[in-house]
């Protein structure tokens, strides 16, 4: 079945003899009389193309354009008139109407316009689903927890989305800092916009100075062309700085520029660039102390910490432990297609009982790697990992080291599907490593 077509036209002939070649061609379509018809049946119905008479009992159809844009931007829209103005023509174009044509004259254009419309429709409503799916991704609704700590924190984000302020996030590591800088970026005004994250610390000074603000060629020996930077492609969105604090001094000064009026230079440039971005930043650092040690520009920290939020460490909500492992235990039983259906009492009392330093990160870890290992349905207390409850090493039928070692990397590859690169990542070991024991212990891939 081809796409839905809603045709406006109070000519009840006219209207009905265009929807039976339309149908004739495989197309379904919808009829409506007037404009507040239509726009009620818009909002019920996955319409793509609307074809409008230009002359309505109760509207303009060329007025009428902006409001479909409005409420459905992904439909096209093409105006039938009897009587065709250039004047009309632009004004529909630039309301958004895909095009212009009059009855009639016109007959023999309607189909192959009508495919055109579609396809373009049918592309930006695919567009439109993709964003619709990734800002209710990155909804408030998908922060896991219900208690009184983290829900203060959610109440700040979410005054602070609608607005352009800086924010600054402070907790500690694993939290969930760049979790809640997507929602407030997918849900402020800028959510059509990138949104484009970096990690301070990954990078030295003058490396984080180019991904930053990008580079002329020949601005230092391998610049061979002209490079973006991560300002320029955040730009009308959300640039979010993880790891604030570990940015040098020096560097501290052009992103203080940047936040006062919106310009910075490239390496290699002269003249400046304007850009127009939001700024996220996130520290696991105390700032203040790194201001009075010297090693974070006073203003800067000022003109970050304009709105800040100090998010909750795992320790401080541990009644959403249980949701959070529920959560997770889902997550990588249907990614490993295991049937691990829930968690047992034994488990779950060690993971409430816990010092989490690693937070939300640490936890996320652990399910995975207990889903990993598990035999049966629950995740019970012996598959967590030795040093986690300092029990004696959990029974696996036998007892020496290479058996559990080799039962252990056997579980990892069936989970990884052969995979032998991200083997090693789970394992925290190097690839060659990973030959070696595989060779070692006769391990089938």
């Amino acid at each position: 079945m081809k796409a839905t077509i809603l045709i406006i036209d109070d000519e009840v002939k006219l209207s009905q003899l265009l929807s039976r070649i339309l149908q004739l061609e495989g197309y379904t379509v919808l009829q409506a009389p007037t404009a507040k018809d239509g726009l009620k049946i818009l909002a019920q119905e996955d319409v793509l193309v609307v074809i409008s008479d230009v002359k309505l009992p109760d509207s303009n159809g060329i007025e009428l354009v902006k409001s479909i844009k409005e409420k459905k931007p992904y439909t096209e829209v093409i105006c039938l008139t009897a009587y065709g103005t250039i004047q009309d023509g632009v004004t529909a174009i630039k309301n958004g109407a895909f095009d212009y044509i009059t009855k009639g004259d016109d007959n023999d254009r309607i189909l192959p316009l009508l495919s055109k419309a579609t396809e373009k429709a049918e592309l930006q409503y695919r567009l439109f689903k993709l964003e619709h799916k990734l800002i209710n991704r990155h909804s408030f609704d998908s922060i896991i927890g219900h208690s009184k700590a983290i829900n203060q924190a959610i109440d700040l984000a979410k005054r602070v989305s609608v607005t352009d302020t800086t924010v600054l996030l402070l907790g500690e590591t694993g939290t969930g800092k760049e979790v809640f800088a997507q929602a407030i970026h997918y849900n402020s005004n800028r959510n059509q916009k990138n949104f484009v994250a970096l990690n301070c610390s990954a990078f030295s000074g003058e490396l984080l100075e180019s991904e930053l603000f990008g580079y002329k060629a020949g601005a230092f020996t391998s610049a061979h062309k002209d490079k973006k930077g991560l300002m320029e492609e955040a730009d009308g969105g959300t640039l979010f700085l993880d790891e604030i604090g570990e940015m040098n001094i020096d560097l501290q000064a052009k992103l203080l520029r940047v936040l006062e009026t919106g310009e910075f230079i490239k390496l290699g440039q002269t003249q400046t660039q304007k850009v127009n971005i939001r700024i996220i930043a996130a520290t696991n650092r105390n700032l203040e102390q790194e201001v009075e040690k010297g090693t974070f520009r006073r203003d800067l920290f000022y003109r970050l910490s304009i709105f800040a939020i100090m998010l909750p460490s795992l320790n401080e909500r541990t009644e959403d432990i249980p949701q959070l492992a529920a959560h997770y235990l889902k997550e990588f039983s249907l990614k490993t297609n295991q049937r691990v259906r829930e968690i047992g009492a034994d488990f779950m009392k060690q993971l409430t009982a816990h010092n989490w330093k690693g937070n939300i990160r640490e936890l996320k870890n652990l399910i995975e790697r207990a889903v990993i290992i598990a035999d049966g349905p629950t995740l019970t207390a012996d598959l967590l990992p030795f040093d986690f409850t300092g029990n004696e090493p959990m029974q696996q039928g036998v007892f020496d080291l290479s058996s559990v070692e080799k039962h252990h990397i056997a579980k990892v590859l069936k989970y990884t599907k052969g995979n032998k690169t991200e083997t090693a990542r789970l394992l925290n070991i190097g690839l060659t490593t990973l030959y070696r024991k595989i060779d070692e212990y006769k391990i089938l891939v």
